[in-house]
């Protein structure tokens, strides 16, 4: 539970919010019954189990985005509803909805929401005493609104940036071995699901500390960048490439096996034979290759193409070895034990 609250930035938004609106609003929907104004205490209790079941969605499905539209959608209606039905104690309940829709939603769907929901309260009219009160509630509100929106903007920003910074190798530009770790996990379930094909590929540059070493870190970036340029170039949309760390890369090739991935690897090796070049002469790369097998793990998957490339390297470099050729086939799934 907690593992997700922290990992789950929006599912733990979601949580907190919904809470504090339980929280919040509980006590007055009890206070509406024992005053007798039962209309108010539906309303109140409608918007109560509204947040309660969109919680619960959020934690069986983990749908957030759609959770918190709904969230945001209540909770501003339901204040308006609120305000409508008692009066000056109701307006003020719209000020918080109008702040917490920018963490449910994206800040321009907030913007949609609170406008129509400020709007809903000026033409329905009921819970203001005089014209004045109905255009100072409306232009406060506009204002908390605009202040909202502005600090949600600007903390969208900062969190894509964080997590670009997280998942994104700088100096190539692909992705970073976290983003593998992730990447590859879905790659599995989604084998296990749709029986796609899946190809792991570990790509090392061969000999590249001497690179380094001979013509200085820099040169070394060099290649390494136009390294990332002819693989992107010359791979589909749907393949992905991952600094694995250093001068290795992994490739997670999905919907390729048997002839078809041998004649991939092949154009991959000769397009690089060809192109990758360094003030000393050609630039050349070994490959290890595993086909995902049925049931597999990412740990042994990924173990069983680290192999192909060890060997790869140990026997000459400068070639592709195929982890079912080195006498590691794809294991076979573990049989389960009906209960």
């Amino acid at each position: 539970m907690f593992h997700r609250l922290k990992n789950d930035f929006r599912l733990s938004i979601i949580t907190l919010l919904g809470i504090s609106g339980l929280v919040g609003i509980t006590p007055f929907a009890v206070l509406r019954f024992m005053q007798g104004n039962l209309l108010a205490g539906v309303v109140d209790s409608t918007i109560l189990g509204g947040i309660a079941t969109s919680m619960a969605y959020a934690w069986l499905t983990g749908d957030t985005r759609r959770t918190g539209l709904v969230m945001a959608i209540i909770s501003s209606y339901g204040a308006v509803v609120v305000g409508s039905i008692v009066g000056d104690p109701g307006l003020f309940w719209l000020y918080p909805c109008l702040v917490t829709s920018f963490f449910l939603v994206g800040p321009r769907i907030a913007v949609g929401i609170n406008l129509s929901a400020i709007l809903a309260m000026m033409v329905v009219g009921l819970a203001f005493s005089s014209q004045e009160q109905m255009w100072s509630f409306s232009s406060t509100a506009v204002v908390v609104s605009a202040c909202a929106y502005v600090f949600a903007h600007r903390n969208h920003s900062q969190r894509r940036r964080l997590e670009q910074l997280a998942t994104i190798d700088p100096l190539t530009g692909v992705k970073n071995r976290r983003s593998m770790d992730e990447e590859l996990d879905v790659a599995a379930a989604n084998a296990e699901r749709s029986g796609l094909p899946y190809a792991l590929v570990l790509l090392d540059l061969d000999h590249f500390k001497r690179i380094n070493d001979e013509y200085g870190h820099g040169v070394g970036d060099e290649v390494l960048t136009e390294l990332v340029a002819l693989l992107e170039s010359n791979t589909r949309r749907s393949d992905q490439l991952f600094r694995y760390g250093g001068e290795e890369f992994v490739l997670l090739l999905p919907g390729v096996d048997g002839v078809n991935l041998r004649a991939v690897m092949n154009n991959l090796q000769q397009v690089l034979r060809k192109y990758m070049k360094h003030p000393g002469g050609p630039v050349t790369a070994s490959f290890g290759v595993a086909l995902l097998g049925h049931g597999e793990s990412v740990e042994s998957w990924l173990a069983r193409a680290d192999n192909a490339l060890y060997t790869a390297k140990e026997t000459g470099r400068d070639r592709i070895v195929y982890a079912e050729d080195i006498g590691q086939p794809m294991p076979e799934p573990v049989p389960t034990v009906a209960g």
